[in-house]
């Protein structure tokens, strides 16, 4: 039975790695965030992983020795001396997650602390609280997770 496993890549390598896996036919999934970086003389948008250094591979037990035919490929990752599984559900709702547009968020008449619960994107069904506003951002504290968030216009 095919399960989600966590590998360990080297630094900088997931992109390469998680290429390289599907090419020998090992499904696994990346998953990428998009950023917009600035330099002094222009902006880019850049993809990078959300998680450094880790690519999830979904193989059947009895094959999990042929991600370490690739090169970059470190180790499993390990919770209480067996490999990581990840529930199919989670990876399920990480993808859905990460598909989602942030960009649709609509802003109506908020104020500081305000209260409200977030219904779309990744955050989505998380309470937060409003801790500033300004003219294009405004800046969510996540109680569940003890974050803040800065959502742009």
């Amino acid at each position: 039975m095919k399960k989600w496993y966590v590998l360990y890549t080297k630094a900088r390598n997931e992109k390469i790695v998680s290429d390289r896996l599907s090419k020998l036919g090992i499904e696994n999934y990346c998953p990428l965030i998009t950023e917009l970086k600035q330099w002094s003389d222009r902006k880019k948008k850049v993809e990078r992983p959300l998680f450094s250094s880790y690519v999830f591979v979904f193989i059947e037990d009895s094959k999990r020795d042929l991600v370490f035919t690739v090169s970059g490929v470190v180790r499993y990752l390990f919770w209480l001396g067996k490999p990581a599984v990840v529930n199919s559900n989670e990876m399920k709702e990480l993808k859905e997650h990460l598909s989602s547009n942030y960009n649709s968020i609509v802003l109506e008449s908020i104020e500081l602390g305000s209260k409200l619960k977030i219904d779309k994107g990744f955050f989505k069904g998380f309470d937060a609280t409003v801790e500033e506003v300004r003219n294009n951002t405004v800046k969510l504290y996540l109680e569940a997770l003890g974050v803040i968030v800065i959502i742009d216009k």
